[in-house]
């Protein structure tokens, strides 16, 4: 950590482990388990109006629950394949978001949680190697192209900050199911009013610490709350709130970032909360992809906690 206003302590980086915090800390609460689990967010906030549009140039739209991948479906490794499976599922996932925004249900849906899962593991593949993004990409539309460019650029940055932990460690961890979509979105988009700082920006940094709350547990270095804040930064930006309730702490995120140069450097702004280019470059490309389509944010949100463990990828949260 080079200053005492950096939030993020280096720990907590090194454990990151393609999207999604992972701070070792206090006792252990068993990780969520099931689809049931992703029905299970607290709080009651109705469904705000669907998320603006934007095709991935792929026609078909399939009905909820058609070809919806198990939770550990094979993942191909082909670029022709990979391609036509990303297509595919970013296709359903994104239909699928719609059917739930606009229908008023609060919780994802089954489909939803599953579809956003298997984009996620396959991003996490083309994350691992930039030659095989590169093959897939080129068999992709123009506009999901981009879109798969961004998110394993995201995925692959934050890897490579990512070291193993022992099964210990990870017993260790807190977990807990993320409060409703459209109320963190909320919170975001008053925050984006109240400082001028992106509410995708906020998403993406929110998903990157803790996976929009999924890790509650603390970094070894004191790092604490959803937005990860170490406890003399909360106390000069925190705005008087709560480090742990998410609404005051996409506030003083939101406080900070205006206070490093936000909305005129983002790069620099970020670079303050994490002093690591990778880290900058996972956030921004994640941000780019919300600003491209925003149906993308409740993709993120379904995204789950995965760590590094000596034999390779341990998913922690989301359905078995």
């Amino acid at each position: 950590m080079r200053s005492a206003h950096v939030m993020i302590a280096a720990p907590l980086a090194l454990l990151l482990a393609g999207c999604g915090g992972v701070a070792d800390g206090a006792a252990a609460t068993p990780p969520p388990s099931g689809v049931a689990a992703s029905r299970a967010a607290a709080g009651a906030t109705p469904a705000a109006k669907a998320p603006g549009s934007g095709g991935d140039g792929a026609e078909e739209r399939p009905a909820a629950g058609a070809g919806v991948p198990a939770p550990d479906a094979p993942i191909p490794s082909d670029p022709a394949e990979l391609a036509a499976a990303l297509r595919t599922t970013t296709t359903a996932l994104y239909a699928a978001i719609d059917r739930w925004t606009k229908g008023g249900q609060q919780s994802p849906p089954e489909d939803v949680v599953l579809l956003s899962l298997h984009q996620q593991r396959i991003y996490r593949v083309l994350a691992r190697d930039a030659a095989l993004t590169r093959r897939t990409a080129e068999r992709l539309p123009a506009r999901l192209a981009a879109e798969a460019r961004d998110n394993a650029t995201a995925v692959g940055r934050l890897l490579s900050l990512a070291r193993p932990i022992s099964a210990a460690r990870r017993k260790q961890m807190r977990l807990a199911e993320p409060l409703p979509a459209e109320r963190l979105r909320g919170y975001m988009t008053r925050a984006e009013k109240r400082f001028g700082v992106d509410w995708e920006v906020l998403a993406a940094v929110m998903l990157v610490e803790t996976k929009f709350g999924r890790v509650t547990s603390s970094s070894s270095a004191g790092a604490q709350g959803p937005m990860q804040f170490m406890p003399a930064t909360w106390r000069q930006y925190g705005l008087g709130g709560d480090v742990h309730d998410a609404r005051d702490a996409i506030l003083g995120a939101a406080n900070y970032l205006k206070a490093s140069g936000a909305p005129g450097d983002y790069r620099r702004a970020l670079y303050a909360y994490n002093h690591s280019d990778h880290y900058v470059d996972a956030v921004q490309a994640h941000a780019r992809q919300m600003r491209r389509d925003p149906r993308s944010f409740y993709a993120y949100y379904n995204w789950q906690v995965f760590v590094l463990s000596a034999k390779g990828d341990v998913r922690l949260t989301g359905p078995r």
